[in-house]
């Protein structure tokens, strides 16, 4: 087996999966529920896909310039598309778009409360909260994107 057809073969292999994990993140931004979940979708698949496809360039092509400009490429997707989507994320949540009504936790929205004095987690210790205390339940039948186009 020759190098050239090892880096063509692993350029095939990491072509694959970044494809991959483009159309999986394209499937995951039409089907998921609300834009949270839609904004997780797209941070991964741009992340993975264009990782693997820079790598692919890079075992297709061997040059230095190639691979210098590949690995910055990948720094840069691994450090920008996660805090950008994480931005994006805490904007919406401040500015009020409601989550998936069958969501488990809003953590942030947990974090708010306990900070602000309002949660059943600051009860003393051996005293459990009141039900009125509690959070109350999302109205299921609320239109959770409602609000996507005022954010994205």
């Amino acid at each position: 087996m020759t190098w050239s057809l090892l880096g063509d073969a692993l350029a095939i292999f990491f072509a694959l999966c970044g494809m991959f994990f483009m159309f999986v993140g394209a499937v995951g931004i039409v089907r998921f529920p609300d834009a949270y979940n839609r904004l997780h979708a797209s941070s991964k698949c741009s992340t993975l896909g264009v990782m693997g496809l820079a790598l692919a360039a890079v075992f297709h092509v061997g040059t230095l310039a190639v691979t210098t400009k590949a690995i910055m490429t990948i720094v840069f997707a691994l450090v920008a598309a996660p805090v950008g989507s994480h931005m994006l994320a805490k904007a919406a949540h401040l500015n009020g778009l409601k989550p998936w009504d069958r969501q488990l936790s809003d953590e942030l929205q947990q974090d708010k409360e306990r900070r602000s004095g309002k949660s059943p987690c600051n009860a003393p210790r051996g005293m459990a909260a009141s039900p009125q205390s509690r959070p109350a339940r999302r109205d299921p039948g609320s239109d959770p994107t409602a609000r996507v186009s005022a954010v994205v």
